[in-house]
């Protein structure tokens, strides 16, 4: 038999890298137990949003709850905590980046310049505000801090976002979300009652939900209450909002940056970033978006993702706070996100007003 004169195929060796696996095994060792509980919570959340009286919340809210529940009937084994705190830290402010591919400046200039004025006023007037009545009320100032993100940006998100610069307890994030939660239902199902009983336009009434409520999903079951106009105006409204969390996290940070300055003679240590990385990421991507780089396949998927994001990180965040710690904290918080919602309520409705007129 005359012999071949192919050089034989010289493969890769199939068996895999000992050292990358034992790697592989102990980065899941490590941290999927915490993962995989956090993606449980998730899944559950999403699967129950659309039952009963849930279907008014979003999954974020429910993951937080089931965390907190959770937390408190069952102790927790010390092995989730490594996956617990990925999930609670790094994938929040990967979804806070992700909220830049929701939005374009196209939409922002379409609105005109008063618009985005109202949407800088309301945020910048609620927040200060904010911050000035729980030092009246005696509230523990990151606590504070955290309303006034959540009453003046939106919701959830912006107490996740601002949160991932000061640092807050878990208890604190948990407290301001459920406050935050229970004044945008409210909102939710008031505003629209206030908006038809004084007789507000379309554009009147998408403007003034676009500037007050604090969820998008809140924004979404109040503004299109009123038809379809109104609902897609308070949703670029709140678009609008949600784009100047990148200016008010620029600026904690920034602050919290010369505070570390100061204090760095007596306790050296590594300063904050000036701009976190995660909101150059969201201008970035707001950019790109806005040029029309991102393929509309990527960009649906990334929207898709970030609110299951978002719920994850604050399931995680749920998982780690007690009741007991909660009960500390007192009516005081709540006090000042009802005295907040108020605030943004009536300047919101005053700003619409003057912008785009009232009634007929």
């Amino acid at each position: 038999m005359p012999q071949s004169n192919e050089t034989p195929l010289i493969l890769p060796s199939q068996n895999p890298d000992p050292a990358a696996l034992r790697k592989l095994r102990g980065f899941l060792g490590k941290y999927l137990p915490g993962l995989w509980l956090v993606a449980t919570i998730t899944a559950a959340a999403y699967g129950l949003r659309g039952f009963g009286p849930l279907a008014a919340l979003s999954p974020m809210i429910i993951g937080i709850f089931f965390g907190v529940v959770l937390c408190n009937l069952v102790p927790l084994p010390p092995q989730t905590r490594p996956g617990l705190n990925i999930a609670g830290k790094r994938l929040l402010r990967i979804a806070v980046s992700l909220l830049g591919l929701q939005i374009t400046l196209d939409q922002i200039v379409d609105l005109g310049f008063w618009s985005f004025a109202s949407a800088a006023i309301a945020l910048a007037a609620t927040f200060f505000v904010t911050l000035a009545l729980g030092r009246a009320l005696r509230v523990e100032p990151q606590l504070t801090t955290l309303v006034a993100a959540g009453t003046s940006v939106c919701g959830a998100a912006a107490i996740a976002g601002v949160n991932s610069v000061i640092q807050a307890k878990d208890e604190d994030v948990t407290y301001a979300v459920a406050a935050i939660t229970l004044f945008g239902t409210l909102a939710m199902f008031l505003y629209p009652l206030i908006g038809s009983w004084i007789g507000m336009e379309p554009a009147t009434y998408g403007t003034w939900i676009g500037l007050s409520v604090h969820e998008v999903a809140q924004v979404v079951g109040a503004g299109f209450q009123h038809g379809e106009e109104a609902g897609h105006i308070a949703m670029i409204v709140k678009l609008t909002r949600v784009t100047l969390l990148a200016v008010l996290v620029f600026g904690l940070a920034a602050r919290a940056r010369r505070s570390s300055d100061r204090d760095s003679a007596a306790m050296p240590g590594p300063r904050p970033a000036l701009i976190p990385w995660f909101v150059i990421a969201f201008l970035v991507l707001s950019g790109v978006n806005t040029l029309g780089l991102v393929p509309e396949a990527v960009r649906h998927m990334a929207i898709t993702a970030t609110p299951i994001l978002l719920t994850a990180a604050l399931s995680a965040l749920g998982l780690d706070t007690h009741f007991g710690k909660l009960v500390k904290l007192g009516l005081r918080p709540m006090i000042l996100c009802a005295l907040a919602s108020l605030f943004i309520a009536l300047l919101s409705m005053l700003l619409s007003m003057a912008g785009t007129g009232f009634g007929h």
